[in-house]
């Protein structure tokens, strides 16, 4: 099984070394052709007006959108902006793949990062708490009815689930678990 990484900018390397670390083969998505074969995608965090920017300027922009609505993919802070039907403060364009409206930079500055523990929901495979990573991170401010919360802070979702597409505010890849990627290497290996 091979999962992509979008590789324009931003937190690349570390969701690599989870999969690595889980035994899964990644490629890093940077042109259309490197889509094919994918059985899933991470949209990791860094900037998403920069990452709209290079999708649309590399032509990458109308083929991820039709793979991000046919296949699991997990978008993460920025990349949860991108996979947003909404996105406000400032609105942005998105590839509308999942039913959630999201603020930008919504916990605040970059000075103003913290490290919390997430309290999971019941949708959750089990009850331990994870730690959330939070950078310049966006909040989730409204969700679709098919949406379930996974996990959340002081009781606003920070992680959620649609079908095979999963949302999240803060950054797992930069803490100790393997736990969130595995349960997305799980995601893509029921849709083979």
């Amino acid at each position: 099984m091979l999962i992509g990484i979008l590789a324009l900018q931003g937190a690349v390397d570390p969701h690599g070394e989870k999969l690595k670390n889980l035994g899964i083969e990644s490629r890093l998505v940077k042109h259309p052709k490197d889509l094919t074969g994918l059985a899933g995608m991470i949209l990791p965090g860094g900037e998403s007006s920069t990452m709209l920017h290079l999708l649309k300027l590399r032509g990458l922009w109308d083929d991820l959108k039709l793979f991000v609505s046919e296949k699991p993919c997990w978008g993460l802070c920025a990349g949860a902006i991108l996979l947003a039907n909404e996105v406000t403060s400032p609105n942005q364009d998105s590839l509308k793949a999942m039913d959630i409206g999201i603020v930008r930079n919504a916990y605040g500055r970059q000075n103003e990062s913290f490290v919390s523990p997430l309290k999971p929901s019941s949708d959750w495979m089990d009850l331990e708490s994870i730690e959330g990573v939070f950078i310049r991170a966006p909040k989730i401010k409204r969700t679709g009815s098919q949406v379930k919360t996974l996990f959340t802070f002081e009781g606003e979702p920070v992680m959620v689930q649609e079908g095979n597409k999963l949302a999240s505010t803060f950054h797992p890849e930069l803490s100790e678990s393997n736990k969130l990627h595995q349960y997305f290497v799980k995601l893509c290996q029921e849709s083979l």
